[in-house]
């Protein structure tokens, strides 16, 4: 999800920023902390991932402690291990994206046992009192703190998925049904959660044919298609590149294409789709993309790129048309979202890696070379075919 966290990296500018300020006065790990795990960390600018040995805390009334089988890599990682966003808190121990098994739950914890098969998402912490994390948005709230690169309750800087083993509150951990396979299931803890959920809030759960636009095919977009197929919509992928038609209607089943570059084209879809999901994370204007709906369609902003987008006013008044912003979502939804997944077989296109290439899956990362998410077998010795 490479929007999501950029996205509210600028809605809680100060927050982030007083979070990292204070934790100059924060030990990394506190007199709780006393687990020694191996794990894969950046000790720098340089982002270079090498092993790294750190402490995590004993299995508290609230937690379950999760042996990690898969960690999937996400875009938010690259700009967290280079620190691009200037909030990174050296060393950092990436990772959002985490399926495992539970070995341990605390004495408070219902609705987990040992062997249950869970993942572990973006969110490490929350308030639990707002009005957010009480109507199930814990997403935000204004007090969460992430899987890595957070400050957790007890002081301590959280370390993510690029490990052997997490200790989670259990509030933030979700059951992955036992007909997904854990390696492709991992990415959709935030990919898949990013895209599900403006189609929620869009409503177009709850009717089909409608016709809908995906605008980017890669990590999110693709699962964006999955997603609209499920939820009986036809799905056009507008893209910018010509060669991806073929995969797109072939392999991903998508109904249409619309190569953005192309004016004709572009003019021949005016006003024909309900619905537009942007996962583009590169400056574009979004007037064109207007245009593509009806009166009174919405488009919705899952990309986040690190410049303005152009927003022209006439397109939105001649429409009535909506622009809105999404990122991840809560835990509640987050559960819906996988319970989805597995009563329609939706899971992420995947090419898994040993924790000895994360450095190369870095870099194809960054450089678009993959389809669609990289993720790290870190404890499965059986992975699946």
């Amino acid at each position: 999800m490479r929007l999501s966290f950029f996205v509210y990296f600028k809605h809680t500018h100060k927050h982030t920023h007083l979070v990292v300020r204070c934790s100059t006065l924060m030990a990394q790990t506190t007199p709780n902390h006393k687990l020694t795990v191996s794990g894969w960390a950046a000790r720098d600018k340089s982002g270079v991932i090498t092993p790294y040995s750190f402490k995590r805390r004993v299995n508290g009334p609230d937690d379950v402690s999760i042996k990690i089988l898969y960690c999937g890599i996400c875009h938010t990682d690259i700009h967290h291990v280079k620190d691009e966003w200037g909030i990174t808190m050296y060393p950092v121990v990436p990772g959002h994206e985490i399926t495992g098994v539970i070995t341990e739950v605390g004495s408070n914890v219902k609705g987990f046992k040992p062997g249950d098969r869970v993942g572990v998402g973006c969110l490490a912490a929350t308030c639990l009192d707002c009005e957010f994390c009480k109507s199930s948005q814990e997403n935000y709230c204004d007090k969460v703190q992430f899987t890595y690169n957070g400050i957790f309750w007890d002081g301590s800087i959280t370390y993510g998925g690029y490990s052997e083993m997490l200790v989670a509150d259990h509030r933030y951990v979700a059951h992955v049904p036992e007909n997904l396979p854990m390696d492709a299931t991992a990415p959709l803890l935030c990919a898949g959660i990013t895209v599900y959920t403006p189609m929620i809030d869009s409503k177009l759960h709850e009717s089909t044919g409608k016709r809908i636009g995906i605008v980017g095919l890669g990590g999110l977009g693709h699962v964006a298609i999955k997603f609209g197929k499920a939820f009986g919509h036809h799905v056009t992928v507008i893209s910018t590149s010509p060669s991806k038609e073929k995969e797109a209607r072939e392999r991903l089943g998508a109904d249409d294409f619309i190569i953005s570059k192309d004016p004709k084209q572009m003019q021949s879809k005016t006003r024909t789709l309900d619905f537009i999901l942007d996962t583009v994370a590169a400056p574009h204007s979004l007037g064109p993309l207007l245009e593509l709906l009806k009166v009174n369609g919405e488009l919705s902003l899952v990309g986040a790129p690190d410049k303005p987008l152009e927003l022209p006013c006439f397109p939105l008044i001649f429409g009535k048309r909506v622009v809105r912003g999404s990122i991840i979502g809560g835990m509640k939804e987050t559960q819906e979202m996988l319970n989805f997944c597995g009563k329609h077989n939706i899971t992420c296109d995947i090419e898994t890696v040993t924790p000895d290439k994360i450095n190369e899956a870095l870099t194809r990362l960054a450089n678009n070379d993959v389809k669609y998410r990289f993720v790290i077998n870190i404890g499965d010795k059986k992975p699946s075919l």
